[in-house]
């Protein structure tokens, strides 16, 4: 499924710098203001994952039954650091 993500490109609105666009990929609306965020990607049978701040540097791709099963698990905050 990761070579699905691999077609993705740039945007041709996109500067020679490195503050550019990628087509396809969608920074979570719950990422904070100091670029500790991740960015959702959609092809037709995958979800992908992957840090904003090294987007070489992999990517988690889950089916979509996957990434639903992930989501309800994060609602349910089963994902919780435990209080000590």
């Amino acid at each position: 499924m990761n070579e699905d993500f691999a077609g993705w490109r740039k945007s041709s609105y996109s500067g020679t710098q490195s503050s550019c666009v990628e087509v396809g990929w969608r920074k979570s609306s719950h990422s904070g203001p100091n670029n500790n965020c991740v960015e959702v990607g959609l092809v037709a049978d995958a979800v992908g994952v992957r840090d904003t701040k090294d987007r070489d540097g992999g990517l988690l791709s889950l089916d979509h039954h996957q990434w639903h099963t992930f989501l309800a698990a994060i609602r349910s905050d089963r994902f919780d650091a435990p209080k000590f």
